[in-house]
């Protein structure tokens, strides 16, 4: 069982995914303000990302270096951060084809439901995860953590 820091820690990771999903949710914030309230948990890691040049690569690297890489730190907490990072490279490369592919189609109807789709669904996963590392078990996500267990 990890301890309560690991735990802690180890949910803490998964804002790092959160924050970048939430350019998914720009529209869904300004027509309904009550959902702004999701965002408060990804504030301290957007602060980071956006006051040091290259915070995102910078926190990438660290984490990926710090945690994953050492094996001094306990699997939990290895496994979660490789898992948060996966998680996180989905969402930048579905983020890259929203740009370049649906960019003409920005404010259209099925665009803002595809979105509003995704943003969701990241949010049941982070739930998901962040619930199951408070309870000190290793969420489980098909092919996500596979591949964060080969990795490890």
């Amino acid at each position: 069982m990890p301890s309560l820091g690991a735990r802690i820690l180890g949910s803490l990771l998964y804002m790092i995914p959160w924050s970048d999903s939430l350019i998914f949710g720009n529209h869904l914030f300004i027509k309904y303000p009550f959902t702004q309230i999701i965002q408060i948990p990804a504030i301290p890691i957007i602060l980071i990302e956006r006051s040091i040049p290259f915070g995102n690569l910078l926190l990438f690297l660290g984490i990926f270096i710090g945690l994953v890489r050492n094996s001094k730190v306990s699997y939990f907490l290895r496994f979660n951060a490789l898992q948060s990072l996966l998680i996180n490279i989905g969402i930048i490369i579905i983020s890259f084809i929203f740009e370049i592919i649906f960019s003409s189609f920005a404010n259209t109807l099925i665009i803002r439901t595809f979105s509003s789709t995704l943003l969701i669904s990241v949010f049941s996963v982070i739930l998901f995860c962040v619930w199951s590392c408070t309870q000190g078990n290793e969420p489980n996500l098909p092919g996500i953590s596979q591949a964060a267990k080969i990795q490890l």
